[in-house]
């Protein structure tokens, strides 16, 4: 079984700015990633689908492939399913695509152990699909107002 990796980066982002290509501990977010996934990787490949050429630059760099997403698949209420879409159509010209691994560019605190183990669990239990989550104790987000925790997803 042959598993290509699929990272979605967009240049803008609503809440953090520029967020993919900020300095997380001495490295672009992205980049933390793409390393993760290099060194878990055992066979396929590695894309990065952005319309960032920041973003595709620091991709560029670590030797993966570069799929440059148009504008109308990058907006705030664009969904992640419409540009892995896209991406697959552009991979399926150039290769057979068996099993797609969809890494968010946004936590980088995994190892890469974390895909290894996925990816074995993955192939003994003979799914069609595995999506990874944490359990947290609080799922809402605050704003301070006045120095008082006001909720800010839920009324």
């Amino acid at each position: 079984m042959i598993i290509d990796s699929i990272i979605l980066a967009r240049k803008d982002s609503k809440g953090i700015p520029h967020k993919n290509t900020i300095d997380f501990c001495g490295k672009p977010l992205i980049e933390w990633t793409i390393i993760q996934l290099k060194k878990t990787m055992k066979t396929g490949e590695i894309w990065v689908s952005s319309d960032g050429s920041k973003i595709l630059d620091i991709a560029k760099k670590h030797n993966v492939n570069l799929i440059e997403r148009p504008s109308d698949l990058s907006k705030d209420n664009s969904s992640s399913e419409d540009a892995w879409m896209h991406a697959l159509r552009i991979i399926k010209k150039k290769k057979k695509v068996e099993v797609i691994l969809a890494p968010q560019v946004t936590s980088p605190l995994r190892e890469p152990s974390d895909f290894s183990n996925a990816i074995k669990l993955f192939k003994s239990s003979k799914a069609d699909s595995l999506l990874s989550v944490c359990e947290i104790e609080d799922f809402f987000f605050w704003n301070y107002v006045n120095n008082k925790p006001v909720p800010a997803n839920y009324d």
